[in-house]
């Protein structure tokens, strides 16, 4: 059974109508109503995973081009190529400054491309868990300023 937000979301036009739908980067409700729209409208959101400032723009690009949203995805090992492949990683820290870093490109070119676009962490194995925690610190970080 659908719920009361999923038969709002489904009455909708375009995903442009969701209230607060903006371009740039989106998080929180205003991302969870995108996907609930995308599912009313059975069409899929792509992911992809970006190891640098060009892949981005090519990314941004192509859903300028169509007028549709995307996602931004950031791997561990495509973090680590992010922020230059001849940093130090034992700990991931070269994976955990690239996913920073290109999350905070993205945050601040995606408004100029005009769509709504989501950053997303690829999966994480258990070995892989150090990256995650210091992605999640440095977030912690960035919303508390």
């Amino acid at each position: 059974m659908a719920s009361a937000k999923d038969c709002q979301v489904a009455n909708l036009a375009s995903f442009w109508d969701i209230p607060g739908m903006k371009p740039g980067v989106i998080t929180g409700d205003l991302c969870w109503a995108l996907f609930r729209f995308a599912k009313a409208k059975g069409f899929a959101i792509p992911a992809f995973n970006c190891t640098s400032t060009s892949t981005v723009i090519a990314v941004l690009e192509a859903g300028k081009q169509l007028n549709r949203p995307v996602i931004v995805q950031f791997s561990e090992g495509g973090s680590a190529f992010f922020s230059g492949k001849s940093l130090p990683n034992k700990e991931k820290q070269a994976s955990i400054l690239g996913a920073i870093a290109g999350a905070q490109f993205v945050r601040g070119i995606a408004p100029a491309y005009g769509i709504p676009v989501v950053v997303h962490s690829d999966h994480c194995a258990k070995k892989l868990l150090p990256w995650f925690d210091g992605m999640l610190e440095y977030d912690e970080y960035f919303y508390s300023i």
